[in-house]
């Protein structure tokens, strides 16, 4: 009985473990998107036909992904009742990921209507359901087989040697900065985000806080991405996964600060809750990127 109840136990942690994989390959992906204001009206403006069209197309897409990856670790034994339950999985993933986010950035209300609340969730759900199918072919864990990870040099008698702390803690900043800016390069000169803070309150900007923190954290140290084992034990001065997470996180601040700055969508004449609305609201993708730019080190 125990060994039956360890083994469903199991089960469930991989499924958990799987749908946190697939989640977090679709805010990677889906994120960029998100702050398109034309996808918005497209998708508000969308017919039904179009809309069906749209899941059509993303399932036949996300099929063809899942019978060669997918955002599964393990692959199921019958390949095709296999693929099509992930299809299914990941099509869900994707949209509840969409879903959340139009709720986080107010794009979704309790006004919308049904039909352009379903078109917007369609269509911006398609880069978040690529994006987890896509999870582990170009992110998944490198480690070797024996489920060690490449992590650091050992010596002859087995021990590992110590990193230089001052240089794995300015290899992080160096990747968060690269990943956050080029993100926000993208986002920053559009309207997107002055459009986004004109509705926000300060409890969103609290929830959106807490999001990319959540994020960011999910996408490093959970979702078992690029020798995730390897970035538990990095020796930089932030050696902890919520230190350093958090570390991140404001670096990417600085990042979406100067890109806006850069841009001129803030200037020094602002008043400073413009220039932290500003910041929070493109620091969601820039602290993304961020961490997409730690998978690397």
């Amino acid at each position: 009985m125990s060994i039956g109840r360890k083994r469903r136990k199991n089960v469930w942690k991989n499924e958990i473990n799987d749908i946190i994989r697939g989640a977090c390959g679709g805010f990677l992906f889906g994120i960029p998107l998100l702050y398109t204001m034309e996808v918005w009206w497209i998708g508000s403006l969308a017919k039904p036909s179009m809309i069906m069209l749209a899941i059509a197309l993303m399932f036949l897409v996300v099929f063809l992904l899942n019978r060669t990856e997918g955002f599964r670790r393990s692959k199921r034994n019958s390949p095709p009742y296999g693929s099509l339950t992930d299809t299914i999985e990941a099509m869900g993933i994707g949209l509840v990921c969409s879903a959340f986010m139009l709720l986080l950035m107010q794009e979704l209300t309790p006004e919308t209507s049904m039909k352009e609340a379903l078109g917007k969730i369609v269509f911006e759900g398609v880069p978040f359901t690529l994006g987890v199918a896509l999870a582990n072919q170009l992110l998944g864990d490198t480690r070797d087989g024996d489920g060690q990870g490449r992590i650091g040099d050992s010596t002859s008698d087995g021990s590992r040697r110590k990193p230089d702390e001052l240089h794995a803690t300015f290899a992080d900043v160096g990747a968060t900065l690269i990943g956050a800016t080029v993100i926000a390069f993208n986002i920053a000169p559009t309207d997107e985000i002055p459009m986004l803070a004109a509705a926000v309150t300060p409890l969103w900007l609290l929830a959106i806080i807490a999001t990319s923190i959540l994020i960011s954290y999910g996408v490093v140290f959970q979702a078992g991405f690029s020798d995730q084992q390897k970035r538990r034990q990095q020796q930089g001065i932030f050696q902890r996964p919520s230190s350093e997470t958090i570390m991140a996180y404001l670096v990417s601040l600085v990042a979406a600060a100067f890109m806006l700055w850069f841009f001129q969508k803030v200037t020094f004449s602002d008043p400073w809750t413009i220039w932290l609305e500003y910041t929070l609201l493109l620091g969601l993708p820039a602290s993304i990127g961020g961490a997409a730019g730690r998978l690397a080190v």
